[in-house]
């Protein structure tokens, strides 16, 4: 056996010898692009402290990250396909690890965050990669298991992310966050190269440019105004952002419904299992992300929490969500994908509305139901949610349909984020108003209202000041405390009604499996009738989307 994988998988007579191996290098690229966004919420203290970050500032850290991984999926996944997926796993991985180098080395905050958005290049290459290597290297048979293992590996980032950066925290500087990207990049590198094998769409026509621009225009210009209108009202920036948005997001459909080969077929979300899929992993991230967020800082900030300590505690989440990828590997043949990405939404729906009951005195306790509920509907739900999202591709368009998932899963994270993060600081800051009133001068006030850590710095300075005092800062402390437990429970109460009016759309558009079967007999006589209906088998449903339509 050659030391590289040299023969592409579409030349091979059967199944790929190594892929479980392959599905291990995968896994381990996608774990250290999720990680990326996960360890920098316990590291953003540390990088507040070092760098003087504003509250817009440390939004735009985590954010140069977001938007360029959003914006280019899509586009770099079309292009994955058409040249080399391996090879587009490569360079992402080449690209990520340089901006960690240089986010590790830089110490001025537009440097850090021209680090984030080189990185967040890398991560928009990787990620669509890694899922349709995946689906080009194993057999349908057992596309469902490894994409399980997919989903479990993102999940697990979730949690690993905040425990390594706090470990690495412990003993050094929060440079290191970025450095330890660096190791792992290398060997899934060197591991893509041995255990993965060369793939590409055969007989991929020319690439739509212009829908892919028309894509990266639509989506960047939305992320941009959903992060920065919540968080920093709606000025002219964001509402330009908005507007661009809305136009390029309109001039995409158009050109993709009249170009001859679109980067994507806007058709296919006529396909009920397709978007109902991509619906509910939007949702999902929307409410778990938001969620995981906010309960984080107030592990750090109201419980005092250090970094490590938070990691080790978030640890629960990871263990759940492996739990939950075992029980939908065995249940979703039985029970069907809308059974289980309804019941995964529901119990992640629960896990956020338990947070309502969030105040001043609640301790860890307290939040350990709701990690756990939420790590199990990731497991639940989100494999069974991809595999129907990667199986609405045909094998030419695999980085696309890649593109599609994590282009769903990213807006909803960044949505949940922006928008629950808004109403939390909303909520904070006109509680913390209410208990303190004028008792404060009107400069410390505002830096007290900016955030939690912002508050809980106001009142140590008290206590070292003469004229106030030690009672003066406890009670300062005290009202930021209640005054952030009282904006998370709001903001759970609201992230909870979003995330039960998204399971039930979500249930809506998905087809039962009587309705899914019967669609897809249907479509093996009438493809046009089994379009209307639901999911046909992959090849009919391909013939169908690329039909001209007059």
């Amino acid at each position: 056996m050659p030391l590289l994988a040299t023969t592409p998988v579409e030349k091979m007579p059967g199944p790929y010898a190594r892929r479980w191996w392959a599905l291990l290098v995968l896994c381990l690229a996608l774990l250290i692009v999720v990680m990326a966004n996960t360890s920098l919420i316990v590291a953003a203290p540390d990088m507040t402290a070092d760098l003087g970050l504003s509250s817009s500032d440390l939004q735009w850290v985590i954010d140069g990250y977001t938007v360029p991984y959003a914006a280019l999926m899509l586009v770099l996944g079309a292009i994955g396909d058409k040249y080399s997926r391996r090879g587009a796993l490569v360079t992402g991985l080449v690209i990520f690890a340089g901006g960690s180098v240089m986010g590790s080395l830089v110490h001025e905050t537009g440097l850090v965050i021209a680090a984030r958005a080189v990185m967040g290049v890398g991560a928009a290459v990787v990620m669509p990669a890694t899922l349709s290597l995946l689906v080009a290297v194993f057999p349908k048979g057992e596309r469902a298991r490894a994409i399980t293992a997919w989903t479990a590996t993102s999940g697990l980032a979730i949690a690993v992310g905040p425990l390594v950066a706090g470990w690495l925290l412990e003993d050094h500087a929060w440079g290191s966050t970025f450095l330890v990207n660096v190791p792992v990049a290398v060997l899934a590198v060197v591991g893509a190269l041995i255990l993965v094998p060369p793939s590409k769409a055969a007989g991929a026509g020319r690439i739509d440019y212009v829908g892919g621009l028309l894509s990266i225009v639509s989506v960047g210009s939305l992320v941009y105004a959903t992060i920065e209108g919540p968080h920093f009202g709606w000025g002219a920036g964001p509402v330009t952002a908005a507007v661009v948005a809305a136009v390029g997001l309109t001039g995409f459909v158009a050109w993709e419904l009249r170009h001859p080969h679109p980067m994507l077929d806007v058709r296919r979300f006529l396909l009920r299992p397709f978007s109902g899929s991509m619906l509910a992993v939007l949702f999902f991230f929307f409410g778990t992300y938001g969620a995981i967020y906010y309960a984080t800082q107030f592990l750090q900030f109201v419980l005092g929490f250090g970094a490590l300590e938070t990691g080790v505690r978030l640890l629960p989440l990871a263990g759940a969500v492996f739990v939950g990828a075992a029980v939908t590997g065995r249940l979703t043949p039985k029970l069907g994908v809308r059974a289980m990405v309804g019941s995964g939404m529901a119990i992640g729906t629960v896990g956020v509305f338990l947070l309502v009951l969030i105040d001043q005195g609640s301790t860890y306790a307290d939040f350990l139901a709701p990690m756990l509920l939420l790590g199990l509907a990731i497991g639940l739900s989100v494999s069974p949610a991809t595999d129907t999202i990667m199986g609405s591709f045909p094998e030419s368009e695999l980085g696309v349909g890649g593109g599609a998932n994590d282009t769903a899963l990213e807006l909803g994270g960044s949505l949940g984020i922006a928008v629950l993060g808004s109403l939390l600081g909303t909520s904070y800051r006109d509680e913390l108003s209410g208990l303190v009133g004028d008792r404060l001068p009107a400069a410390a006030l505002d830096t007290a209202q900016d955030s939690v850590g912002g508050g809980l710095a106001v009142a140590e300075r008290l206590a070292t000041n003469p004229a106030a005092g030690p009672e003066q800062a406890q009670a300062l402390a005290d009202a930021v405390n209640r005054a952030f437990a009282h904006g998370v429970s709001t903001t759970s109460l609201v992230g909870g009604v979003i995330m039960a009016v998204g399971t039930a759309v979500v249930l809506a558009v998905l087809p039962g499996r009587r309705a899914r079967r019967a669609a897809e007999a249907t479509a093996v006589a009438s493809p046009e009738q089994g379009q209307a209906e639901g999911q046909a088998q992959e090849r009919e449903q391909d013939a169908e989307l690329s039909r001209p339509r007059g």
